[in-house]
């Protein structure tokens, strides 16, 4: 994996935190009593601040609200800076757990300082698993074909309009306009852009010769917008855009489908989980590291392979009791049959498979004071 230069950013805001804080207390006042849910820790209390990726934002809000439901006494704030961001601030303590589109190493020295902090070599468990959606505004075209090296031609600033051969070929259906294409990436230090970018580089690298990048090229040109809901809201405003996103936040956007052997695959959970069917694991790692090199140019039928595997990361030992419970017992939730169920009916996730999910437990279990 490769990684942009490390960036300072400011831990969580006033605003941010304050924010936290009232959707904290609007869940409470929503709720009359929590329910017998599995996240139900008896005696927890206590702030939990976290951050990082912010595709898993709208799971975070609704992974916070069960948890806050279950133990009224916890506050869970979660601050959506991007994964660069939220790694920073886990390594430097002021998270303490972050999540990440990508996992730690030491291209920079992250994994390092992520050990140093820690005391040895951090946890990292998949806990949120959905496709990156190729999302566009295109009057006239409601299904949208692309091939990996026609994606990679749009991004890569070479295929400029949207009746050029390369999209015809792919769509030879659609109605396509002679406009220019206006396509749009992250701003902002990107675990999402790191996946698309990864996918790009490695299904058509011909096409895409930047490699693996968090932060988007300049010579590739196209319009940035900040974080997941900045690149949303730039294609939805403007005619003839397409971006990358998400797929739970693409709202009423077109989605288009991407080519994988001889079919194209829509962007739905199912199709985004069976990646790990055909994607090994990284080696070399410690036994707390459960992360996955994807199989992005995959021709396995029925599989979309342009997905966003996005972890926690936590330590094995803090230096407190309290924050150790705290930590263990949120992640715990957010991992278990009952916190993937609602970010897949919240956040449009895929659910992690029981065996994945089983060996992601038995590393949060490990977690305690030291």
């Amino acid at each position: 994996m490769k990684r942009t230069s490390f960036r300072r950013v400011a831990a969580p805001g006033a605003a941010a935190l304050a924010l936290g804080l009232t959707l904290s207390a609007c869940g409470a006042a929503n709720e009359q009593q929590a329910t017998n849910s599995s996240a139900t820790v008896e005696g927890l209390s206590g702030t939990l601040n976290g951050g990082g990726a912010s595709s898993q934002e709208a799971a975070q809000n609704a992974w916070r609200a069960g948890f806050q439901q279950a133990n009224p006494e916890v506050t869970v704030n979660y601050d959506p800076i991007g994964s660069g961001g939220g790694r920073e601030q886990f390594v430097s303590g002021g998270f303490a757990f972050a999540g990440s589109d990508s996992y730690l190493d030491n291209d920079e020295g992250e994994l390092d300082k992520a050990t140093e902090r820690c005391g040895e070599a951090p946890i990292e468990v998949p806990a949120y698993v959905s496709p990156i959606a190729v999302i566009y505004n295109l009057e006239g075209v409601d299904n949208l074909q692309l091939s990996p090296e026609t994606l990679a031609g749009i991004f890569a600033g070479d295929i400029k309009k949207w009746n050029d051969p390369a999209i015809a070929e792919d769509n030879p259906d659609a109605d396509l306009p002679a406009e220019t294409i206006n396509p749009v990436h992250r701003s902002d230090e990107s675990g999402t852009t790191g996946n698309f970018t990864n996918y790009l580089g490695t299904a058509a690298p011909d096409a895409w010769t930047y490699g693996e990048i968090e932060v988007w090229p300049k010579k590739a040109g196209g319009e940035g917008g900040s974080g997941t809901s900045g690149v949303v809201s730039a294609v939805k405003s403007s005619v003839n855009s397409i971006g990358y996103a998400d797929a739970s936040q693409a709202g009423d956007l077109g989605v288009a489908s991407v080519g994988v052997g001889d079919e194209f695959v829509d962007p739905n959970p199912e199709a985004a989980a069976k990646i790990f069917e055909v994607s090994p694991r990284v080696e070399g790692r410690a036994d707390t590291s459960m992360v996955y090199d994807l199989d992005y140019d995959t021709e396995e039928s029925g599989v979309y392979p342009i997905v966003l595997t996005s972890y926690l990361m936590a330590c094995p030992s803090y230096d407190d009791k309290a924050s150790a419970d705290l930590v263990k017992a949120y992640i715990d939730y957010v991992i278990s049959d009952e916190g993937q169920q609602t970010s897949a009916e919240n956040a449009g996730s895929a659910p992690l498979s029981e065996s994945v999910r089983s060996e992601a437990q038995s590393l949060v279990d490990q977690i305690q004071a030291g």
